[in-house]
């Protein structure tokens, strides 16, 4: 199992190499808002699947693989979006989780 900060690596070196890619294409480096307009795609993408697999609409035949391919895809966006903004994904998690078992606690 790797750790976010293994994660967030291997993204980087994936965006890094995109961005050499588009610079040889011609295209613009990527920016904090093309990454979230990218993530956004990304999260209408995974509903579709997630709907095919609901059985509310048509999609690939294989589901399962469609949709870890898209949280795949989904993860490797924030990582990027969280590395752009100098966000430490794992200190953000756990402040995140923690404030969410306080007003747990505080709605029992």
């Amino acid at each position: 199992m790797s750790s976010i900060a293994e994660l967030q690596e291997r993204a980087q070196k994936i965006r890094k190499a995109y961005d050499q890619r588009n610079a040889a294409d011609g295209h613009s480096k990527w920016g904090g808002l093309d990454y979230v307009a990218g993530f956004v795609g990304d999260v209408g993408d995974l509903m579709k699947l997630v709907m095919t697999k609901e059985g509310k609409r048509r999609g690939p035949e294989d589901i399962d693989a469609a949709l870890r391919h898209e949280l795949g895809d989904s993860l490797w966006s924030l990582l990027v979006i969280a590395s752009h903004y100098d966000i430490d994904l794992a200190e953000a998690f756990s402040e995140t989780m923690t404030e969410l078992e306080e007003r747990l606690k505080h709605e029992s």
